[in-house]
């Protein structure tokens, strides 16, 4: 199998266990299916996730002009507590904004290689716990806007993690917590910024990825200029490929690169 296209990041679908496909230009591909056979990557040039234009990449897919100035890269995408919408206030594009932030957000617990607390659009459950390579997840609060929850998840944080420890989660070490224990002691101690019309009962959700043996020492894989990055696929979990001799390879963070892939 050989392909070609700007690498963009796999989307999942619920099962046991996940299952996962990479966009790759115009093809859709079946991850699972390739586990275990053997799999090459070569970087041929860059597309901007905003313009589409070969320059360098600067963060999350974008060139550094697209990067400062389209709203999809804002503050408030990684921050929420400082997203403005809800006031009228423009940060970039205010239509983008308001469709983006003025919908139900929800606060939630994750186990994923460690406790962690986190925010997402309600439209995007579960494919935002999927892409953290969580094991179990909690929905503690639903919002009507991004900047409610934001607020919510400034105060936790005082308390929690908000970032995945990405070895940890990979390793598949780390404690994993009571979710239903930790929401109830969240509600007790901050009832302050957890209004009873934000309080949800929801179900514990749980996720099984397609990896047969997790490795305990991990190896971050990426291109070296246009040598082809090269090996065994072993597995899945979040947006992670792992490759034989421990390394892992974020396919997110490398959003944006236009690659040849073949398949053996």
């Amino acid at each position: 199998m050989k392909l070609k296209g700007k690498l963009l990041k796999m989307f999942a679908e619920m099962g046991e266990p996940i299952q996962y496909y990479l966009t790759i230009g115009a093809d859709i591909v079946d991850m699972n299916a390739l586990i275990g056979r053997q799999i090459s990557m070569t970087h041929l040039s860059n597309s901007c996730l905003g313009c589409g234009l070969d320059k360098p990449l600067y963060q999350f897919g974008y060139c550094q002009s697209c990067f400062f100035t389209l709203p999809q890269a804002a503050p408030s995408i990684i921050n929420p507590e400082l997203s403005t919408a809800h006031l009228g206030k423009e940060q970039r594009n205010l239509e983008w904004e308001k469709k983006f932030e003025l919908q139900p957000h929800v606060v939630y617990l994750a186990n994923s290689g460690g406790l962690k607390v986190g925010v997402t659009r309600k439209s995007q459950i579960p494919t935002r716990f999927i892409d953290q390579g969580a094991s179990q997840v909690l929905v503690i609060a639903e919002t009507t806007n991004r900047y409610e929850a934001g607020v919510i998840e400034v105060e936790l944080k005082k308390h929690f993690a908000d970032k995945t420890n990405w070895r940890s989660m990979l390793s598949n070490v780390g404690e994993i917590s009571d979710l239903y224990a930790v929401k109830e002691r969240v509600y007790d101690e901050h009832a302050d910024v957890f209004p009873e019309a934000f309080r949800r009962k929801t179900e514990l959700l749980e996720f099984h990825y397609p990896v047969a043996e997790y490795p305990q020492k991990l190896q971050y894989a990426k291109f070296n200029g246009r040598e082809p990055l090269t090996g065994e696929l072993d597995g899945i979990r979040g947006q992670y490929l792992y490759l034989d001799k421990n390394r892992v390879f974020n396919v997110r963070s490398h959003q944006g690169l236009v690659v040849d892939m073949h398949v053996h």
